[in-house]
């Protein structure tokens, strides 16, 4: 006799990050990249943010991660939150080199940022910030410190949408990642990069048990497990 079907959940609820929600994954990072806000307004080329900070994780074999998916909000759910993570930084950053940015260097060429004609539509009215990621895209990599790496080979990033801020979904992601890198990787500790402008962000980190690590170049915080405020 056949198990019967778990009922379909009817309220958001966490479940591992898929290859199909790299769409949602792309919008949720430009809504939050601008220091925690949405970033839509200083774009002409919104996929920009995600291919760098984002999508990679679900394509990329060493990336994983977790969504939080609304399924309220019509006949299929809603991905508004994620927490994206690689339990090896530096074959994630050499995937990023080898296999992931390669077309997108071509779609979006350097010589787009110097203002050269071109013939592609959707370089022709390219934004301050969009420039901005077209360079990372051109001078990545730019690895991890020696400091982080020599704290953790596992680093995250994390974004929710606003509406779905401050209801516990960012200590509840953030504990999937934890518990997944201890129980299936064996680490106990890993590390996130910030933008130093976000101070709420920083705050919530710190209340997690993150802790600051001024020696790493940029705004890093590292968390050891044992610390961790489940």
């Amino acid at each position: 006799m056949s198990k019967p079907a778990s009922p379909k959940p009817t309220a958001p609820y966490i479940r591992r990050a898929t290859l199909a929600d790299s769409p949602a994954l792309s919008y949720i990072c430009l809504a939050t990249a601008d220091a925690g806000k949405s970033a839509e307004g200083n774009h002409s080329c919104g996929e920009l943010p995600g291919l760098m900070f984002a999508e990679p994780y679900v394509h990329l074999l060493e990336g994983f991660g977790f969504v939080v998916a609304d399924p309220s909000k019509g006949d299929t759910e809603e991905v508004v939150g994620y927490c994206l993570s690689t339990w090896d930084t530096k074959a994630f950053e050499r995937g990023m080199l080898e296999t992931w940015l390669p077309p997108y260097r071509e779609k979006y060429p350097l010589a787009a940022t110097r203002g050269e004609e071109t013939e592609a539509e959707h370089l022709r009215n390219l934004t301050s910030e969009d420039k901005r990621y077209i360079t990372i895209i051109h001078t990545y990599p730019w690895p991890a410190s020696d400091v982080a790496l020599a704290f953790s080979p596992a680093h995250m990033h994390i974004d929710i949408l606003p509406a779905y801020q401050r209801q516990g979904w960012g200590k509840k992601l953030i504990g999937e990642v934890v518990r997944s890198l201890r129980d299936e990787k064996g680490l106990d500790t890993l590390w996130l990069g910030l933008d130093p402008r976000n101070l709420e962000a920083k705050k919530f980190y710190a209340r997690l048990g993150f802790k600051d690590m001024p020696e790493a170049p940029g705004a890093v915080m590292g968390l050891r497990f044992e610390d961790w405020k489940d």
